[in-house]
């Protein structure tokens, strides 16, 4: 904090707020996707630009206490804020197989078209991430959706291979890569939420837990700059 200033919790907003706790976003191979959205009140008569946040890391418990201050600021400012659990992550379908892989980005380029379709939107999207957010939103940039008005991208960079935990200076990041694929490893091995999924949680769970590969080992099996890591 900067001499001088003093801590504020912000706890009135310009704009109502209602959260949508659930809803999937079904893309076109039918794998869906879980998202919580917040929105303003009166969004559905008066449509708003959305905000996208699209990462890894559980939107119902894994990151639930830092989501919302974060996107219901947003909603209150006039914004639809879409927090969504990528594919094999939370609550979404599927198997997460590795980082930022073609799948990731399109599943992304999916999402800005199905966000900017929906009645309280005004055709116009925005990605914010920190880290992998980050990271994806610039990938997703890369694809040119015509909806993608904005990125805010924060501790990333469009160099996996050097500017990541993989490699620096061709030398392998160990303690980095590592510890972050086994952390990954372990977030990917969580089940979904039955309460959102239903009876087939399990079975999803299993499935997850056997399909799921240790990320470290594509790592290293690319130890120099080549069409892996662009």
């Amino acid at each position: 904090m900067l001499a001088g200033t003093s801590a504020r919790t912000v706890t009135a907003f310009p704009r109502t707020v209602r959260v949508i706790e659930h809803t999937w976003i079904t893309l076109a191979d039918r794998c869906r996707l879980a998202a919580r959205i917040w929105l303003p009140e009166d969004a559905e008569s008066e449509p708003v630009p959305a905000v996208l946040e699209y990462i890894p890391y559980r939107k119902n418990d894994g990151t639930a206490l830092r989501d919302a201050p974060i996107h219901h600021y947003f909603a209150g400012h006039g914004y639809a804020s879409v927090r969504v659990d990528m594919r094999g992550s939370g609550d979404s379908d599927g198997v997460m197989e590795d980082e930022y892989l073609p799948q990731e980005q399109l599943d992304g380029v999916e999402i800005v078209a199905w966000l900017a379709a929906q009645p309280w939107c005004t055709g116009r999207v925005g990605i914010i991430g920190k880290s992998w957010g980050g990271f994806n939103g610039l990938q997703i940039a890369a694809h040119d959706p015509p909806a993608l008005g904005a990125v805010i991208s924060v501790c990333s960079t469009d160099d996996r291979y050097s500017d990541d935990v993989h490699y620096m200076g061709g030398c392998l990041l160990s303690w980095d890569s590592l510890s972050w694929a086994t952390t990954m490893l372990a977030i990917n091995a969580q089940p979904p939420d039955p309460a959102v999924v239903g009876e087939r949680w399990r079975d999803d769970w299993l499935a997850r837990m056997a399909a799921t590969p240790a990320y470290s080992v594509a790592w290293t099996s690319h130890q120099r700059r080549d069409e892996f890591w662009k």
